[in-house]
């Protein structure tokens, strides 16, 4: 069969293009999927014990955009879920992001409001007006108390890199709070699948123009795709360009240990990190995610490593300047049917809406009068 599209990769981007392109366009499009599931690093399924879990950690979705949340509520019911983290220190569970709470039970203060909060933080905090690292931002945004307790040996673990050798973004991306708010998002839309999100990718994929192949590496197959299809590259850009100048671009990935209790509840909270001393940076229970009843309960304790499935890029400048490489050389591709599109692609960190947002806007923008509602 001659497809129209081809697309490379079934999580969020491949799966949001695919079904846009044969929902609204008719066209026949073919997905290319080297693993044996579909959904990406959202992939989740029912344990031994009927536990609804992820295979590559907790994933939250929260937006602020309209048209993200309203594309995703055609595959989907979703129910409200605000998320709330804990973080372990010196035998105590404060909240995180950073905010009166936090501050009160760490320094054993009185702070009362929003005011008294600002003024406490402009003591700590350093005029640094142009952050060139992580740390700088951290410093410039919390003060050195507060980075040396929560944010320096977490992102250390984290990255397996000196925060000062991190791009600025990193640690931006932390929110800091001067009340007493105590939710990790703010965005008007907070919510989790009812089904759980590989439910959702199923019904983004049912179209019949769509056909799914599993287990198949793009790389293997290339040179048998009809070189007139349009093509959609959600992995790796330096993959596609056969890593042709020589060092890979690095992704910190996760690697995880299930643990299943016969228990009712193992931890007080959803997601409590843990900044320094165990070697796992946080500890996930699905049931709370998910509110799910059940007697027993299964647990992650999360460890990073570069090793295993592509998570985070590592926004140091070496590798930045080696992605601007990749980046100019997709401009050179005088096929204008080739189209890189998500994270792995773009070398960024994306948020889930992020993500959807991502590959929406790059289907509009190449097909502009199309409709938006169908």
């Amino acid at each position: 069969m001659l497809y129209d599209v081809v697309i490379v990769g079934a999580g969020i981007s491949g799966a949001t293009i695919a079904e846009r392109c044969a929902t609204i366009l008719g066209k026949r499009v073919l997905v290319i999927e080297k693993r044996n599931h579909i959904g990406g690093n959202c992939f989740d399924y029912l344990d031994e014990n009927g536990i609804l879990i992820s295979k590559y950690g907790a994933h939250i979705f929260h937006t602020n955009h309209d048209d993200v949340w309203n594309y995703i509520n055609k595959f989907s019911k979703w129910k409200n879920y605000y998320h709330k983290v804990l973080c372990h220190v010196d035998n105590k569970l404060v909240p995180l992001p950073v905010n009166i709470t936090t501050v009160n039970l760490l320094f054993g203060l009185h702070i009362q409001n929003e005011s008294e909060m600002k003024e406490w933080l402009n003591t700590q905090i350093e005029p640094i007006v142009t952050p060139h690292n992580s740390e700088e931002s951290a410093l410039s945004r919390v003060g050195r108390s507060l980075y040396e307790i929560l944010f320096k040996s977490y992102t250390q673990k984290q990255w397996d890199t000196d925060p000062r050798d991190l791009d600025a973004s990193v640690l931006e991306r932390i929110p800091v709070r001067t009340n007493f708010d105590d939710r990790y998002f703010s965005d008007r839309y907070q919510a989790m699948p009812s089904e759980g999100y590989t439910k959702v990718f199923e019904k983004m994929l049912t179209h019949p123009n769509i056909t799914l192949k599993l287990n198949t590496d793009y790389l293997d197959v290339r040179n048998e795709i009809n070189p007139k299809a349009q093509l959609f590259f959600s992995g790796p850009i330096d993959l596609f360009f056969g890593r042709k100048f020589g060092k890979n671009l690095a992704y910190r990935s996760l690697r995880f240990e299930f643990e299943t209790y016969n228990i009712p509840y193992y931890q007080t909270n959803s997601v409590v990190n843990y900044p320094s001393g165990e070697p796992y940076t946080r500890i996930v229970e699905y049931k709370q995610l998910n509110s799910q009843i059940h007697s027993k309960t299964t647990i992650s304790k999360e460890y990073p490593t570069w090793e295993g499935e592509p998570y985070y890029p590592v926004l140091s400048r070496e590798n930045l300047d080696l992605y601007l490489k990749y980046k100019n050389e997709a401009t050179k591709i005088e096929d204008r049917n080739v189209h890189f599109v998500g994270r792995l692609a773009n070398y960024k960190y994306f948020n889930m809406d992020q993500a959807f947002k991502n590959a929406l806007d790059l289907f509009y923008s190449l097909f502009p009068n199309s409709p938006k509602d169908m």
